[in-house]
Formats: C-alpha cells, sequence, structure tokens
C-alpha cells in the first residue's frame, strides 16, 4: 500500500492536470446551473472522466479504500468542482470492500464538502446506490439523513431511493420513509422528492396518488412540478391545491 505520505504528492498531481486543462469558457458556460456556487477550473467533462479512469487503472492496487477517502476528503475542501468530482468516482472501484461505516463516511461529505446538486447526485447514483444494491445497508441507514442540517445530505435520501425501486416490491415502505420530509422548506430537497415521486408513480401509480392527494395542500408545490411531470393534464387537476 501506499504511504500516506505519498497522498499530497497526489493531490498535487491531479490539480497540475486540472490546472493545465483549464477552460474559462467552459466553467462559465457551466455555471448557470448552479445558483448555489460554482468554482471550477473549466475541464471538460470528458477529458476529466478519462482522466480518472487513467488514475483508477494506475493506482488501483496501490491506493486502499482509506486511502481514496482521505484523498476525497482533501479534495473535498477545495470547493472546486472538478476536485469533488474527482473524490467522489474515484470511490466505486473499492466497492467490494464497501461497509456501512464506509457509507456514514460518505454521508458526511454531505455535510462537510459536496456543495451541489448535480455532485450530491452524482454520490446518490454512482455510490450510495451500490451499498443498497450490495445489500450492505437498509433503508434505516439514511434514517438520520432526514433531519440533516445539510440540505445536500436530505436531498440525498430521496434521490439514492430512485434505485430502490428496482428492487422493492412495493413503493410503500419508500412512501412511508419520505413522509416526514414532505414539509421540507428547501428547493433542492423538494425537487429531488419529485424526481423520486415521478418515478415511483411510473413503478406504482395507485399508492403513489394516494400520497400526494394526503400532502397536496401542504407541501410545496415544487415537489408537485417534479411528481406530475409525465402525467396528463387531467391527471394532474386531482392535485391541484384547495383555494383558501
Amino acid at each position: 500500500m501506499t504511504s500516506r505520505k505519498k497522498l499530497p504528492s497526489i493531490i498535487s498531481q491531479i490539480r497540475n492536470f486540472c490546472e493545465s486543462n483549464s477552460d474559462e469558457k467552459q466553467a462559465q458556460r457551466y455555471a448557470r446551473y448552479f445558483t448555489e456556487g460554482y468554482d471550477a477550473y473549466g475541464v471538460h467533462p470528458k477529458i476529466l472522466t478519462e482522466q480518472i479512469t487513467k488514475f483508477t487503472e494506475e493506482y488501483r492496487d496501490e491506493l486502499s479504500l482509506d486511502d481514496v477517502l482521505k484523498l476525497g476528503d482533501m479534495f473535498l475542501r477545495s470547493g472546486k468542482y472538478e476536485e469533488a468530482s474527482f473524490a467522489i468516482l474515484v470511490v466505486g472501484p473499492y466497492r467490494d470492500e464497501f461497509t456501512r461505516e464506509t457509507f456514514q463516511r460518505l454521508g458526511k461529505w454531505l455535510e462537510q464538502g459536496i456543495r451541489n446538486w448535480a455532485h450530491t447526485d452524482t454520490l446518490c447514483g454512482a455510490v450510495l446506490s451500490v451499498f443498497f444494491q450490495r445489500g450492505v445497508v437498509k433503508l434505516d441507514d439514511m434514517a438520520s439523513w432526514r433531519k440533516s442540517s445539510s440540505k445536500w445530505k436530505r436531498r440525498a435520501v430521496p434521490v439514492t431511493m430512485i434505485t430502490l425501486l428496482n428492487t422493492q416490491r412495493s413503493v410503500k415502505p419508500l412512501l412511508d420513509f419520505i413522509d416526514s420530509m414532505m414539509s421540507d422548506e428547501e428547493r433542492f430537497v423538494h425537487q429531488g422528492l419529485g424526481w423520486f415521486l415521478r418515478e415511483a408513480w411510473k413503478r406504482d401509480p395507485k399508492p403513489v396518488e394516494s400520497f400526494l392527494l394526503k400532502w397536496k395542500d401542504n407541501a410545496s408545490r415544487r415537489i408537485y412540478q417534479y411528481a406530475t411531470e409525465k402525467m396528463t393534464k387531467e391527471e394532474k387537476v386531482k392535485f391541484r391545491r384547495k383555494r383558501g
């Protein structure tokens, strides 16, 4: 295994790569998608993905899971978009070593480093979902996340749950799990909830519609905007909020 003293040199290597491939116009082009702020080198996504693949091939046998988690901690402190992307995507190849402790360790990234919806969703889809697919964690392992002070950690709950729709026999337990989140006041969480409900509705409309009817006069309309996106105009009518 690599010496911990080597980790700073790896950080420098990746940062030199990002600086060498920076493009201010590219950064400005993507900035409009991030109202919460966007600090980036401007590396083209294709170039960054290729570099991450090369890095993984070069260091997979040399770096342990603990090493890449420590690298991720360091990358996430900078606030640079590409460095956070790197932190998230190099973890995936270590899936055979994932534990419940790893899951909660990555959950802390949502509180202490991840700063936007894109990285939240990438972590959910590319990494956190694997823990459920492999049976390492259960839904209750995200129970405390629903009340986290981090909007990104709260958003991660319904977004990660989207992948569970492929394995759960019934959507009812999933709906029960997010029930307490329907009064959340953060728009990024609303979007995540709506996204999950839209996908759940496509899988099993009846229980999802009952759930939406229950909350239609109290939950954010933004949730309903996303949740009913694939419905017909006639289907959407019953989810309108009562006037007054």
